[in-house]
């Protein structure tokens, strides 16, 4: 039997794919004919060519599938065309879980965000029960993911074998885009990164995230969501350990809040009105960086058996492949 991976182009659906691999199984992938398709360049893995607006597509590509892992988003900060992001994130997750559910698919995994998780006031980590505050929802890809999640809980519900999983910030090699989290790595890097803010993140390494999905393929619960998280660290602690791998000199200076809210929102302008290109602040970026996003993936690792491979490994790990990659390339 084959397995449907979709988003397997991007990060951590390539991850997904290679873990897959390693593990025997046989691996088929949905992509657009005109992806980016270097995270897949050496994988031994069946190409099915669609789009999550396509539901004939769909059908096809999941034609023999046991399992689906739904991993595609539309992924950014920032977009001048709002629609395409809900019609892929929200309509399309539908169209792919309709399609399952009219495959008889015995098992999908839906991949969420920590960004449907609510956040504690005081800063400590949240769970999957901590309640959610709409107020949260501070950009369109936050917005549709919520949405989307919505409508595989409803699938659940209704009898389709789902289940949600919430990674926090994956980082390692092979961010070619890269994510949020890959270029902080970047800048850093590049020596763009002159301050900080006073924000937070949870880190994972993207191997260990790629198996946490597959673990709650085998031990999830149905219509259950875990989040697939490591450690909790301010920007600051990421930003030094970064230093300490690299030799480079990490930020001293922290920039108040507001100061960075209009900087996003300047740069926002920029974008929207003359460049019309990805602004170098995102204003969606900068009002979630307002909140620490701690989490705790007691659940996962508990349930799951989630492995909790140590962060500095990761960012070795994707320090070198952003420097190979990304940086000196040509």
């Amino acid at each position: 039997m084959t397995t449907l991976v979709t988003g397997a182009t991007g990060f951590l659906g390539s991850a997904i794919a290679r873990e897959l691999l390693r593990d025997g199984r046989k691996v088929r992938v949905l992509l657009r004919p005109e992806a980016d398709r270097r995270n897949l360049e050496g994988l031994d893995v069946e190409l099915a060519f669609g789009d999550l607006r396509d539901k004939p597509s769909l059908a096809t590509a999941l034609d023999g599938c046991e399992t689906l892992f739904h991993a595609a988003a539309y992924y950014s900060l920032w977009s001048r065309d709002s629609k395409t992001m809900y019609d892929i994130n929200v309509d399309g997750t539908r169209n792919i879980l309709t399609a399952a559910k009219n495959a008889g698919t015995p098992r999908v995994v839906y991949t969420s965000t920590v960004g449907c998780i609510g956040l504690l006031p005081d800063g400590t980590p949240a769970d999957e029960d901590t309640p959610f505050d709409k107020s949260l929802l501070v950009n369109d890809y936050k917005r549709s993911k919520y949405q989307a999640e919505q409508v595989a809980s409803k699938f659940a519900a209704d009898g389709l074998p789902v289940v949600i999983v919430n990674p926090s910030a994956p980082v390692g090699p092979n961010d070619i885009k890269p994510t949020p989290t890959g270029q902080i790595i970047l800048d850093f890097l590049l020596g763009k990164m002159p301050a900080y803010i006073d924000t937070g993140l949870n880190l994972i390494d993207v191997r260990d995230c790629a198996r946490g999905h597959i673990l709650a393929e085998t031990r999830g619960a149905i219509g259950q969501r875990y989040i697939l998280g490591n450690r909790n660290m301010s920007l600051k602690e990421i930003l030094d350990t970064l230093a300490s791998i690299t030799g480079l000199k990490a930020p001293s200076i922290k920039m108040p809040y507001a100061v960075a809210y209009t900087a996003g929102w300047v740069c926002e302008a920029i974008s929207d009105w003359v460049t019309h290109k990805p602004p170098a602040i995102p204003l969606g970026g900068v009002k979630m960086a307002r909140h620490h996003m701690y989490f705790t993936p007691a659940k996962a690792v508990r349930e799951l058996g989630l492995p909790q491979n140590g962060i500095e490994k990761a960012l070795e790990d994707a320090v070198r492949w952003t420097r190979d990659n990304l940086i000196n390339k040509n």
